[in-house]
């Protein structure tokens, strides 16, 4: 079967960056910095950057680009070279993908919910009570009592899928290539005109100062610098198959190191645009309540729910503003989706030789009824939890044995060498550095650290039994399932190895 290509460099960029910004951009990356050190939390970030996002951008897309295979197919060519078998951690990172597309639907269906909502502000003068007891309905419930299916959230998820099935199911070319095309100036657009704004309202020049203000003393706590590292890999979608199967998809002739760069640098300079609007709004916000913007900001899914809604109504022309944040934020959580469905299609696409449209509707069929979960009484508790099982642990863990395997085994000046010969610019050991000293190394006390805390304290106040099931059980349901696939699987037939000495 011949594979699809995109048509244009733009297309694949923008079909990256679509991918790397998401949700969490808009809402994570603004409260990460600020409550580790604010502008300081900038030195770390950026060189976090430039060590861990742009090396390992590099490495994905130089592997995915020469074996023209999903992950699977890559971890297993590799597994060739080095006589053993490591198609499991590809369909490992399958199966991230996959409980990740299922949850994330979730918070763009509540986003789909607030954008009509907007228009007319029903939410109220209690945001935090409408959020959680009308809206999610949460009253008692917990992951192990989900309650009743809410049609409210449900339909809106259901909008979502239809969006990104339709996507997935036309392909590179005709779907998701003109989809980002769209979606990603689109995004760019509104983001500068809330920031234009937003920025110069009474009150948000204290905001940014939150933001911006360094607190040096913060460079020395080793806190801040785990921070930043997660951060990276949370927001660059590495080690979850994506990266892997957009770079499969590339022209024989693709500037690889060009590509990386321009992908990291673009996501991670939109992280700090929605950063100034963001802290634009609370400033503005906390000046109109005469109290300091300590006491308005919150993190996660209350800053974008919660906070968000209360401060569009102190903004100006509020009910143009607020459906326009909304929206945005549906672009932005769309570009991702439908790249972590194309992540788990390409892979199963590749695995089963059937066509396109076959496994996307039956990819999106299974994930629709899934994901009914999380359009529950306690589906918000759940996605918490599935969350941060998936993307502390899980995550960390893929991105460890990637960057390991490949550094060590398989050489990073291997990987240098095959971007170098393609691009319009070489890099320099550095790279080597970076994929074989720095980035393991991060990520390795990153995993300690999350692992020991998670092991002494749990997480939240979930109760055990629900910690065991859904968090440990999901992830070792995840390996032996990869596991199982990868050992039933005939052998592969060697493709053209990435050591060789042609790349083209």
């Amino acid at each position: 079967m011949k594979r699809e290509q995109w048509n244009t460099r733009t297309g694949f960029i923008l079909a990256a960056v679509g991918s790397a910004i998401g949700l969490g951009n808009i809402w994570r990356f603004p409260y990460i910095t600020y409550e580790n050190g604010g502008g300081a939390f900038l030195i770390p970030y950026l060189f976090a950057m430039l060590s861990a996002g742009i090396p390992f951008m590099i490495m994905e897309f130089s592997l995915g680009h020469k074996l023209r295979q999903a992950a699977p197919g890559i971890f297993e060519q590799l597994g060739i070279s080095l006589n053993t078998r490591l198609q499991w951690l590809g369909w490992f990172q399958v199966m991230i993908a996959a409980v990740i597309g299922i949850y994330y639907v979730a918070i763009i269906g509540w986003s789909i919910s607030y954008f009509g909502l907007s228009f007319t502000q029903n939410w109220g003068n209690d945001t935090n009570q409408f959020f959680f007891s009308q809206y999610l309905q949460l009253n008692d419930h917990s992951p192990s009592q989900l309650g009743e299916l809410l049609l409210h959230i449900a339909i809106p998820m259901l909008i979502a899928w239809s969006i990104t099935f339709f996507a997935v199911y036309t392909g590179i070319k005709g779907g998701i290539e003109k989809a980002n095309k769209l979606l990603m100036p689109l995004l760019l657009i509104m983001v500068l005109f809330l920031i234009s704004q937003t920025a110069f309202l009474p009150g948000a020049q204290d905001g940014l100062n939150y933001l911006f203000q360094p607190d040096f003393s913060q460079l020395f706590n080793p806190k801040v610098w785990s921070a930043a590292y997660g951060q990276i890999f949370f927001t660059l979608s590495v080690g979850f198959a994506i990266m892997f199967a957009y770079s499969s998809y590339l022209p024989t002739k693709s500037d690889i190191n060009n590509n990386a760069i321009i992908t990291v640098l673009v996501n991670c300079g939109f992280s700090i645009l929605a950063g100034i609007l963001i802290f634009s709004v609370l400033g503005h916000m906390a000046d109109q309540q005469a109290q300091p913007v300590t006491n308005v900001i919150s993190s996660g899914v209350g800053l974008a729910f919660v906070t968000i809604p209360e401060a569009i109504t102190h903004l100006p022309i509020p009910y143009i503003l607020g459906p326009l944040f909304f929206f945005t934020l549906i672009v932005a959580g769309l570009s991702s989706h439908i790249s972590i469905m194309e992540a788990v299609i390409s892979a199963i696409i590749d695995k089963t030789k059937y066509p396109r449209k076959k496994v996307a509707t039956l990819v999106c069929a299974i994930g629709v009824v899934i994901s009914l979960f999380f359009a529950t009484n306690g589906g918000i508790l759940l996605l918490d939890l599935v969350d941060y099982f998936i993307n502390n642990l899980a995550l960390l863990f893929s991105c460890l044995m990637e960057v390991t395997l490949i550094a060590w085994f398989i050489k990073a000046t291997t990987i240098r060498f095959y971007a170098n010969q393609l691009s319009d610019f070489s890099l320099g050991k550095w790279l080597d550095l970076c994929l074989r000293f720095i980035s393991p190394a991060l990520l390795l006390v990153i995993l300690i650290r999350n692992l020991f805390n998670t092991l002494t304290q749990g997480y939240g106040e979930y109760a055990l039994i629900e910690q065991l099931i859904l968090g440990w059980g999901l992830i070792s349901l995840m390996l032996l399932i990869s596991l199982i696939i990868a050992l039933c699987s005939k052998p592969i037939k060697p493709s053209p190895s990435i050591t060789d000495e042609n790349p083209l």
